[in-house]
């Protein structure tokens, strides 16, 4: 059975304590992971202060695409928080308290009550701040929140959701399991490197060049090291020079590719990842 195009999947992150360094992001590296399990592939991050004007401009380019957008932070309801207002800035339309987000806020509320912490009250003014929770751009759609019931939102390819890892992670995956699964594995996608001494990169782009235009399917790769010893690499100054892409002519590119760095003289040690 045929699928559609393999959709291109975007991150934002909202939040000026990131950028700051308040507080570490938790996200990029946790989507990316969610994603590769299922053999799909971030295409692009964006990481955007709490500025309305900043988060409008951004959803606005990104609302005229065909891609899959996860957005983490500044969905709350304090004055710092403005994603929902700018989502519905970007798309021109009203903001309106979601009854089914009402009820979900709502029961929230009751639990939280029972608990002791708090009214059932809706009309007092702290449950009333609550709901503006639920205020979200006129034709959205919830996302359930596993964690503690106050949900998301979603406009089109869009998803709306909190900051906090906690809730955003399994919200994610529940959206690509429940909307994206056609998609699994549909692309697989492996990769194989090699370290190259003490060679210029000006000397290996050309060999890069001749794989991509030889083999479409492929795209080369080149990460260049000081040679500081961090992270496990040697220390001595080298290429990681590899390719990605699929498998059934990837040992073919990696083998021109290898015979290209043997025919400038250069030295190398041979590693191999599959993704």
């Amino acid at each position: 059975m045929k699928t559609s195009a393999m959709p291109r999947f975007g991150l934002i992150i909202v939040g000026d304590e990131i950028l700051s360094g308040k507080r570490a992001d938790k996200h990029l590296s946790q989507v990316i992971r969610i994603l590769a399990a299922r053999e799909l592939r971030l295409s692009w991050a964006q990481y955007l202060g709490d500025d309305r004007a900043l988060i409008t401009e951004a959803l606005r380019r990104s609302f005229a695409t065909d891609d899959v957008v996860f957005s983490c932070g500044g969905i709350g309801a304090t004055p710092d928080d403005h994603t929902r207002q700018a989502a519905a800035a970007a798309l021109g339309v009203k903001m309106r308290l979601h009854p089914e987000a009402a009820a979900l806020i709502t029961q929230r509320c009751v639990e939280m009550a029972a608990a002791g912490r708090g009214s059932s009250d809706m009309s007092t003014p702290e449950n009333q701040q609550r709901l503006k929770m639920g205020e979200f751009p006129v034709g959205a759609r919830i996302i359930p929140n596993p964690y503690n019931g106050i949900p998301g939102f979603a406009v089109g390819q869009h998803y709306f959701l909190p900051g906090f890892p906690v809730m955003a992670w399994p919200m994610i995956e529940s959206i690509l399991d429940g909307e994206y699964r056609a998609h699994f594995h549909q692309a697989p996608q492996a990769e194989r490197s090699m370290l190259v001494y003490e060679t210029p990169e000006s000397a290996i782009a050309p060999l890069m060049e001749d794989i991509e235009s030889r083999f479409p399917a492929v795209k080369s790769f080149s990460l260049p090291s000081v040679g500081d010893g961090r992270d496990g690499m040697p220390a001595r100054r080298h290429i990681e020079l590899g390719v990605k892409g699929a498998p059934d002519v990837l040992d073919a590119a990696f083998a021109e590719l290898r015979r290209g760095v043997e025919s400038i003289g250069a030295r190398y040690t041979l590693e191999q990842r599959d993704r």
